[in-house]
């Protein structure tokens, strides 16, 4: 499967940092679409891990990849259709001849900006909206659409008490996901605010009203929220391409997800103040662990959590010290490998592979794009140029895996 990366691919990806949501309400800060997915995605991580515990490990793979997919198609096709709203979207899509009109005009403007994912991509995108399946994937996929979609709504409510419409929308919410409580998680993550879950989900809810690079204007401003799915994205893609298996590619776009949960602790220390100082990075990885384990890990005690609590700890890193370390599970244990190994003996599903590196790259790639962009946008300062020319110099002869040319990429953006 021959897969090509390109500027305007990962330029689509980021747009979702412009796209603004509930726009005709009253808000207290602008929500935004990027942040809304990554939300989701967290909530469809926790449904996934807990509606799954009892398969076998290749069903576990097949419904994770669908999950994934079904996000990432999700949002395309919402970049596309912008500002619709979803009454309007709604009943577009009760009428099969409209929506079959309007998915026509989706796939044609989604076509050249992803095209380079390759055929098995397209295929699976097309076949995704013109045969609509409902399976488990796709009820994780819209119980965590609406839960993430309410608690945006929780957020502004109060600020709206004289809109008529407001009791109508939390009204449908509720009688929506009614409709998903035979999915293991959705009403305790509905009614029970005390539960584990609804409290991971509300700290992981709050990363969007963290901004990154605070102390450098920019346009758009980014969470550290938009940011984890951003990053994901570009993990599952670059996954694609160095042709890492099904559950490579889903543990490296969870990783993603989650690489910068411990910012709900620390909040967004930029690299020259870790590396100023000698041991501070260390000091700062032992703060983050402490408080993970007080604040996050002690959530999920209990014998139904396990699971969830083991993944997590797996994604961030804990056993090896960094999540930025590839790591595969062998003999029960979490062992460190180097990417060469993953490429070769340890790209199977049973050993559960994790791309350090890889994910590190598509961080810096990332924090380039929001760079970039505001750059183009307009805001001319030392911060934004010196990273810009920071990530290109340290990429400029690098190849991922032997296979994708990141100087190559970052020379597109001119």
């Amino acid at each position: 499967m021959k897969v090509n990366l390109r500027k305007g691919l990962l330029q689509f990806v980021f747009s979702g940092s412009f796209m603004k949501r509930w726009n005709d309400k009253l808000r207290p800060m602008e929500l935004v679409e990027v942040e809304k997915q990554a939300h989701k995605m967290i909530i469809a991580f926790i449904l996934l891990v807990l509606n799954t515990k009892d398969m076998k490990l290749e069903e576990q793979v097949e419904l994770g990849e669908k999950v994934i997919l079904g996000g990432i198609f999700d949002y395309f096709y919402r970049l596309i259709i912008t500002d619709i709203k979803p009454p309007v979207f709604y009943k577009i899509k009760s009428n099969p001849a409209h929506f079959a009109e309007l998915t026509n005009w989706v796939l044609e403007q989604l076509n050249p900006r992803v095209e380079g994912l390759g055929k098995d991509f397209w295929q699976q995108l097309k076949n995704y909206f013109y045969h609509p399946i409902e399976d488990l994937s796709s009820k994780i996929l819209g119980a965590s659409h609406l839960l993430a979609s309410r608690w945006e709504f929780s957020v502004l409510k109060k600020l709206n008490f004289l809109d008529p419409e407001m009791e109508e929308i939390e009204h449908s919410f509720i009688q929506r996901l009614r409709g998903f409580y035979d999915l293991k998680g959705v009403k305790d993550l509905t009614e029970n605010q005390q539960s584990a879950l609804t409290q991971f989900m509300n700290l992981c809810g709050q990363l969007r009203f963290q901004k990154r690079w605070s102390q450098t204007p920019r346009i758009p401003e980014t969470s550290v929220l938009g940011h984890l799915f951003i990053v994901a994205c570009y993990a599952y893609f670059f996954s694609l391409a160095v042709g890492a298996c099904k559950r490579r590619r889903e543990n490296n776009f969870f990783a993603g997800l989650f690489h910068d949960i411990p910012e709900l602790l620390t909040r967004d220390i930029i690299s020259p103040v870790k590396k100023s100082v000698s041991r501070i990075g260390s000091l700062i990885r032992e703060y983050e662990e402490q408080e993970l384990n007080k604040k996050i890990f002690s959530l999920f005690v209990e014998s139904q959590y396990k699971e969830l609590l083991r993944k997590l700890k797996y994604f961030l890193g804990i056993e090896v010290g960094s999540e930025f370390i590839s790591t595969i599970i062998k003999d029960n244990e979490v062992k460190e490998v180097t990417l060469r190994q993953l490429q070769t003996e340890y790209n199977k599903n049973t050993f559960e592979p994790k791309d350090g590196e890889l994910l590190k790259v598509c961080d810096n790639i990332a924090a380039f794009i929001e760079a970039y962009t505001a750059t183009r946008n307009g805001i001319i300062n030392e911060h934004l140029q010196l990273a810009q020319l920071r990530i290109k110099n340290k990429y400029q002869n690098y190849i991922l895996a032997d296979r994708v040319h990141i100087g190559a990429i970052l020379a597109d953006f001119d």
